[in-house]
Order: structure tokens, then C-alpha cells, then sequence
């Protein structure tokens, strides 16, 4: 989207929250007593898109089981100081996505297709300006046009039965939070409170020889077979298998199958509680999960060792490669009653994540934080979050790199932790609009001394179509 077409929509969001849309004329409040005129300025900002219905197709294809998503980000990311080199970014995404409601159609209950595609800008940030693992910005990817998801689902036993079969991302159904963040509701920017970087374990290490495997995550897919029961709606059990190599280039096209790749596989359990009509408390959720991958792993500590004449006597590469989290959310406080559509109040997230330091980057993160919905009287939808992430690196690795120094006197800067504090502010500029700063304090980043502490700024903007 063109800047002055932002600044345009930037105006009339300020004149919105400068009480601009005002039904007073002057009438003292009380005289009133007919229903005041919805302005055409304020059915605009309250409506669920930028583009509205398009002139009502966006209906008639919805009754008819036809569901379209256009959601464009924009993202302006500056490191200020530290890191690599100071410096800003301009990034962007623009999601594309079709569903389509097979019964609606008039084909058969619980059937349903989905297609989705990302556009990305823009030059890499992390790498360029950072260092950092986490990654600092949502949206720090190639530049590329890619198909990201396909499938198709059924569901079956009264709809406690899910079946997904296609090409599909696995932060779509795995480690999923139910309150704090997702693309539908961006509360921070950094990568690893969207999905836990320890999980990016799958990936080859930078330095190392590379090998056949990786993780199918946004914007990246792997064709799969996904499974999910939920006999009620507070429990559920699921899991999937993905091809255990996907395809990171520029279009997502390139199918593969093969022995060489192996295979992902990802479980979880979920419970979530006062979530339902009747119940009175606050609401939360409990996720407990863990992922293996059939495909061969170098040792570190042997493979590194291996360049100056050490190893610990480790039998070759690992067979497969595994990893499990935790993540708890609990809503702290709620402003008014459950059916309060805005849900304002007061929330907190944890989470764990583990993997082995033999075969693994990292091997063990920690993060959390806090999300306040509300927090400005008359800005209900508005969200303020705090969050911070712990990420240690490998013992094993940093075993290596400090015997190999004893060797080469300052060959490394043996690896630590990674860690991250976020604090921003999302405005909710219109129903389909949101204006979000975000300040970021990246802590080792890369996992290190190595690179010196930076401060990152971000501003983005989000718009659906």
C-alpha cells in the first residue's frame, strides 16, 4: 500500500479518536430522545473491512459458503543501537485466503476446503541489522509470492472428529494460544511469542554441514495429515504428520517426498476452562505437546570437535531429532461480565519448551508475559503487552567451542542464552485497522557476547480487506 494512502487512513483515524465521529450538536444529553444518526464516516470505520462488502458479493458468497481474507501488514523496523548495524527496514506481507463451506454448497455435513497464499517485501532485518535468533519483526522473511496452505477437512462422530489433508503450516494447529497472539490478533511483533524459536531446532545450523530436514511454519508448508478429537469442549488430543523438509523457496510449489527428508510428527493435549455459556470464572487453557523428526542429526559437540582434533567418541549422526513445551494462559482480570463482547481486562501467558543439547542450537526456552485489553477508558479494543524470553543455547555446543579455544586461542565466543523484552501498544484504529508500536531489548543476540545488546523499534500497521 502506497504511504499517502496511509497517511489518508492515519487522518481519519485520528479524527475518529479525537471524538470527530460525535453525534453532539449541542442538545443538552438529556432532551435527547431519539436514536442519534450513525454518520456514513462511522459506519465506515465500523465496519468489519476496508472494502466492506464489496458491494455486498462478500455476502452472497458467504451464504453460499464462500469466505475470501485479504490482510496486508506493514511493518518498519529500526535498530537504533547495538546489534550488527543500525539501521531500518521496510517489510510487508499480504495474506491471502479462500474457505469454502462444502454443506453450504450443497454438498455434505462437517466438508470444507481452504487455500491460502503470502506475498512478502522487503530485505531480511535479523540478519542484517541484528543477529538475533528470535527474530525481531513478524514478517522478517525473503521477498517471495508463495502458496502457503491447502487442504481439505472433514469432520465426523457429531464433529469431535477433525480430519485435515494437505499442505499445511504447523504453527496453524500446534502451540496455538487461545487469547494472547495469532495473525488474527497481533499483541507483540517479536517471531518467538508467535511460535517458540526452540522449535526451529529442525532447521540446519549456520557453520555446520546441512542436512535434509526443516519446520513447516508461516509462511512455509508441508504436505501432512492432520488429526484432532475433542469429545468435549474443554478437552481435546491431536496430532499430525508433515513431510519433514519443506519447500522454503520462492513459490511453496515444490513437492518432495522422500526417505532422505523422513517425516515430522507434532502431538498435543489441550484443556481449556471457563470457557463455556455457563461457566462463571475466568477463562484459560492448558497445552502440553512435543514434536520428532525421523531424519538424521549431527552431533555438535563430535562435529565441531571433529575440525580440531577432539570428539567425545559419539557413534555418528543422531537418530531423529525431538522436543516438547508447555503453555499455560489465564485471563487475570475481566473489566465487566463474560459477555462483554470487547473481553477487556487482564491477561498472562507461560511457557516452556525443551529439547536435547546434544543435537540442538538451543535446548531450553522460557517466556511470558502480560496482554491488558482496555487499558484506556473509551479505548476498548485497544491492547498494551509486556513480554520477555529466556532462550539457552547449547551446553554441548558451548563444551566444544571452549575446548576448541584451548586449541586456537579465540576461535569462539562460546554461546549462552538469547533473550528479549517487548513492551508495546496496539490502537485499534478502526474495525479493519490497527496502528501498533513496539519497542524491543534484544539481550546476546544470536545466543552470544559475540554481537553487542540492541535496542529495535517497530512500527506496523495492519488492514483487512
Amino acid at each position: 500500500m502506497k504511504h499517502t494512502s496511509l497517511s489518508l487512513l492515519f487522518i481519519l483515524g485520528s479524527a475518529l479518536l479525537s471524538g470527530g465521529l460525535s453525534a453532539n450538536d449541542g442538545t443538552p444529553a438529556a432532551s435527547v430522545t431519539t436514536t442519534p444518526q450513525v454518520s456514513d464516516l462511522e459506519k465506515f470505520f465500523t465496519q468489519d473491512y476496508l472494502l466492506g462488502t464489496w458491494g455486498g458479493v462478500r455476502t452472497d458468497l458467504a451464504k453460499k459458503g464462500v469466505d475470501f481474507e485479504f490482510f496486508y501488514i506493514g511493518s518498519m523496523p529500526t535498530n537504533f543501537d547495538g546489534g550488527i548495524k543500525t539501521g531500518t527496514e521496510y517489510q510487508g506481507a499480504l495474506l491471502l485466503a479462500l474457505d469454502i463451506d462444502f454443506q453450504k454448497l450443497g454438498g455434505g455435513h462437517g466438508g470444507a476446503f481452504h487455500v491460502s497464499s503470502v506475498w512478502l517485501e522487503g530485505d531480511s532485518f535479523s540478519a542484517n541489522h541484528i543477529g538475533d535468533l528470535n527474530k525481531s519483526n513478524l514478517v522478517d522473511f525473503p521477498s517471495s509470492f508463495r502458496l502457503w496452505e491447502f487442504y481439505l477437512q472433514q469432520k465426523f462422530l457429531n464433529d469431535t472428529l477433525t480430519l485435515k489433508v494437505g499442505q499445511m503450516s504447523v504453527d496453524r494447529d500446534f502451540i496455538v494460544p487461545d487469547f494472547y497472539n495469532s495473525i488474527a490478533s497481533i499483541n507483540f511483533l517479536n517471531q518467538t511469542f508467535f511460535y517458540p524459536t526452540l522449535a526451529f531446532n529442525l532447521y540446519d545450523i549456520p557453520g555446520f554441514p546441512k542436512g535434509s530436514h526443516g519446520l513447516p511454519s508461516t509462511p512455509y508448508g508441508s504436505l501432512g495429515v492432520f488429526l484432532k478429537w475433542a469429545p468435549t469442549s474443554k478437552f481435546y488430543v491431536q496430532g499430525a504428520v508433515y513431510d519433514g523438509n519443506p519447500d522454503t523457496g520462492n513459490t511453496g510449489t515444490k513437492i518432495k517426498l522422500s526417505r532422505e527428508e523422513g517425516a515430522l510428527a507434532y502431538f498435543e493435549i489441550g484443556y481449556r476452562y471457563n470457557q463455556g455459556k455457563d461457566d462463571t470464572g475466568l477463562p484459560g487453557s492448558l497445552k502440553l505437546g512435543g514434536f520428532y523428526h525421523t531424519d538424521d542429526f549431527l552431533d555438535l559437540y563430535d562435529t565441531l570437535g571433529a575440525a580440531y582434533g577432539f570428539t567425545k567418541g559419539a557413534r555418528g549422526p543422531h537418530d531423529g531429532n525431538y522436543g516438547g513445551y508447555f503453555l499455560a494462559e489465564q485471563m487475570l482480570t475481566r473489566e465487566h461480565g463474560k459477555n462483554d463482547p470487547t473481553q477487556q481486562g487482564l491477561l498472562g501467558f507461560f511457557r516452556l519448551s525443551a529439547a536435547p543439547s546434544d543435537r540442538n542450537l538451543t535446548q531450553f526456552g522460557v517466556d511470558g508475559g502480560l496482554v491488558y485489553k482496555g487499558v484506556i477508558p473509551s479505548r476498548d479494543y485497544d491492547t498494551i503487552g509486556i513480554a520477555a524470553s529466556y532462550l539457552e543455547m547449547s551446553d554441548d555446543l558451548a563444551r566444544a567451542q571452549r575446548r576448541a579455544n584451548l586449541v586456537v586461542p579465540g576461535s569462539f565466543m562460546p554461546v549462552d542464552y538469547e533473550g528479549v523484552v517487548e513492551l508495546n501498544y496496539k490502537a485499534q484504529i478502526a474495525a479493519w485497522w490497527t496502528l501498533q508500536p513496539s519497542l524491543q531489548y534484544v539481550i546476546h543476540p544470536g545466543g552470544s557476547k559475540a554481537i553487542p545488546d540492541a535496542w529495535v523499534f517497530i512500527l506496523q500497521t495492519t488492514l483487512r480487506f
